[in-house]
């Protein structure tokens, strides 16, 4: 490896930590409640889908056996 390349890499290193000091982190308590949402809206639409796909599993079932 070439020096060039070398100090490429460090400065580039230097300004992640730079710009990682101006992040602006959320509370750990909005991390919880965003968490817990995201999760109960993912439950609900899994149920969701689940149930369409029971509904539409009786309607092809009872379509195709008449």
């Amino acid at each position: 490896m070439n020096n060039e390349f070398i100090n490429s890499i460090v400065t580039y290193l230097k300004g992640v930590r730079a710009e990682w000091g101006k992040i602006a982190w959320p509370e750990r308590q909005q991390v919880i409640a965003e968490t817990v949402f995201v999760v109960a809206i993912v439950a609900v639409f899994t149920i969701a889908v689940y149930f369409m796909d029971i509904f539409f599993k009786f309607v092809l079932d009872f379509v195709t056996k008449r």
